[in-house]
């Protein structure tokens, strides 16, 4: 195990609150949006999500780290949160499927965190005032100094950051003699997707973010194509918007996830916004209006369609309600075979409730 001694460290959010915790992870410093998430379990799934890219990750269960790091339970080929918060940070862990020290992790991929802050106190501030950039460092302590650095950070509104996390080059995920073959947009995709889709007989072409209806078209002449999660502001991607309005056009079997779904909204004239403080956790109470039933849901998102825009749209029809607070969270398109929904129904973590999505995908490519 890897030596780790609690040293002095600060967070400070740019409303100008300072917590003072104990060093973890490398020492350094790090910036984003703060957020919070709620779920109990999952928390290795949570930091490898492509779509908290750029984000400072606060957990509000109070051990984190005690069943340590699997390399089988990643999302992605690395942690893609820009730090950690957390109360207890548990090095020593209980389980023999493990790798890896969360500490020894965190090391690897020069990942600065906090621990030993009062995460209930926390997110209650977060959560009366709103997402907001923060700064977490274990080698700066001056507050001044640490306000000029959060100072020249750019807000999450308007910023495109997909392109960033995406696959460089293209790759598949299933057999080859499957009876259906999807394109995925890879925008921050999650493996747990490509892992569902692979179940149910699908074999899975993953193409960069800025690639082309016509291209993946003419490569891979797919039954379906899938638009996936990933971070950053929807608005800021007008390629995307293209490519799912090309998609559109030619009448093709189209799923969003999450940011997938913002897009599929955009590419129908319906708006987008910065929500205030988002949905993530894994307890979000969904209700499907068109088969009148709930199911749980697990979340990770900051924007949102606007919901009064979806209501007037002549385009598509509502699917999905969020029961906490009347959001959209499902719409599928009139006349054509697309549907998205704006949380996760790969489910990792979270419940299994939603995985059905994935067969409504496949009876549409029938």
């Amino acid at each position: 195990m890897t030596n780790y001694t609690k040293l002095p460290a600060i967070l400070l959010l740019a409303d100008g609150t300072v917590f003072h915790g104990k060093a973890a992870g490398k020492i350094g410093t790090t910036t984003g949006e703060i957020c919070f998430n709620t779920g109990m379990t999952g928390y290795q799934e949570i930091f490898t999500d492509p779509s908290y890219f750029g984000q400072i990750m606060v957990t509000t269960n109070a051990h984190i780290g005690n069943y340590g790091i699997s390399n089988e339970e990643v999302e992605s080929g690395r942690i893609q949160i820009a730090g950690l918060v957390c109360k207890n940070y548990n090095i020593a862990y209980s389980r023999k499927q493990a790798d890896e020290s969360i500490q020894d992790y965190f090391q690897e991929q020069n990942i600065t965190c906090i621990s030993d802050i009062d995460t209930r106190q926390l997110v209650r501030h977060i959560r009366d005032k709103g997402a907001m950039n923060a700064i977490i460092s274990s080698e700066i302590l001056d507050i001044e100094e640490l306000k000029a650095r959060l100072a020249g950070v750019p807000s999450m509104d308007g910023l495109e950051l997909s392109s960033q996390v995406s696959t460089t080059e293209t790759y598949t995920f299933g057999k080859e003699d499957a009876t259906y073959r999807v394109a995925v947009l890879d925008l921050g995709v999650k493996k747990n997707i490509l892992r569902n889709f692979s179940e149910r007989d699908v074999y899975a072409k993953v193409y960069p973010a800025k690639t082309s209806f016509a291209e993946m078209e003419a490569d891979f002449k797919p039954n379906g194509y899938f638009i996936s999660n990933g971070p950053g502001d929807p608005s800021a991607m007008p390629y995307a918007v293209a490519t799912v309005k090309e998609i559109l056009a030619a009448d093709k079997p189209m799923f969003g996830i999450c940011l997938g779904h913002q897009l599929l909204a955009l590419a129908n004239d319906i708006p987008t916004k910065k929500m205030f403080n988002g949905h993530r956790g894994l307890n979000h109470p969904v209700k499907n209006i068109i088969k009148d039933h709930c199911e749980v849901t697990s979340q990770n998102h900051g924007f949102g369609v606007v919901p009064d825009a979806v209501r007037a749209s002549d385009k598509v029809e509502i699917t999905h309600v969020n029961l906490n607070d009347q959001s959209i969270e499902g719409i599928r398109v009139k006349d054509k075979k697309a549907f998205s929904v704006q949380y996760h129904p790969e489910s990792s973590p979270g419940p299994h409730d939603s995985r059905y999505l994935f067969d409504d995908f496949v009876e549409l490519m029938k």
